[in-house]
């Protein structure tokens, strides 16, 4: 009885004290990588640059866990909402654009904690 207590607790302490999961991506990368997205994401369309898709799948590559993902996703809200005149129909279209299937819709209502 007593090994068993003692197992039960030690497997509390490892859940309790693990190191909780961080994002390795910076908002600086994503702005970064991202950049020369925006004049397409302002026009009408067209054909996206090749350092546009550059970027968007050396995000996808690099946002490999769940917080990775989820700090990409923030940070592309974040920045959005500081650049007037994006079209969002363009933003949700750019991974497909790239070669890139995303589960999600990107845009200004996109819930980045899911």
């Amino acid at each position: 009885m007593v090994k068993k207590v003692a197992c039960v607790a030690v497997l509390m302490w490892m859940v309790v004290a693990a190191p909780h999961a961080e994002a390795a991506i910076s908002c600086g990368q994503v702005v970064s990588s991202l950049t020369p997205c925006i004049s397409y994401l302002k026009g009408s369309g067209g054909a996206v640059p090749a350092a546009c898709c550059n970027g968007v799948k050396s995000l996808s590559n690099a946002a490999k866990t769940t917080p990775d993902r989820q700090t990409v996703c923030s940070c592309i809200k974040s920045a959005a909402a500081g650049i007037s005149g994006l079209n969002y129909g363009l933003a949700s279209s750019l991974p497909g654009k790239c070669g890139l299937f995303l589960p999600i819709k990107i845009g200004p209502s996109t819930d980045c904690s899911k």
